[in-house]
């Protein structure tokens, strides 16, 4: 049976400039707004080429905003994704090289931070 991560909670203060984040600077793929009411919005985002998603929104998490530290995402070429960022108007770090693999760092408006990791040539 295989069990496949889907969806991961990012608590934020304010989901519209959260969304916009991630879709307009980060580029995420908006997949669902939806308001089922007063106190429930589900807004669901998804890194290019990404099975797994995040979730954001009213209603979604108890977790304080900001405390989601240390969500990876694995890319074809950090440096490429880091001037990507970059020419977005996001604050990425330096390129972190090590010999499990080179890590760039961002967050988000909140604090949650994230890691691009470019894995090593196999031997």
């Amino acid at each position: 049976m295989d069990w496949k991560l889907e969806l991961v909670p990012v608590p934020v203060t304010d989901v519209d400039r959260a969304k916009a984040f991630y879709v307009e600077q980060v580029g995420f793929r908006a997949d669902h707004d939806h308001r089922v009411s007063e106190a429930l919005r589900f807004v669901q985002l998804t890194p290019p080429g990404s099975a797994c998603s995040i979730v954001m929104g009213t209603g979604i998490t108890e977790m304080r905003p900001g405390s989601q530290q240390g969500l990876q995402v694995v890319v074809e070429d950090v440096a490429a994704a880091r001037r990507e960022l970059l020419a977005r108007g996001v604050q990425a770090g330096e390129i972190d090289v090590q010999p499990w693999g080179s890590f760039v760092a961002f967050s988000d408006p909140d604090g949650n931070t994230w890691s691009l990791q470019q894995l090593p040539l196999s031997a």
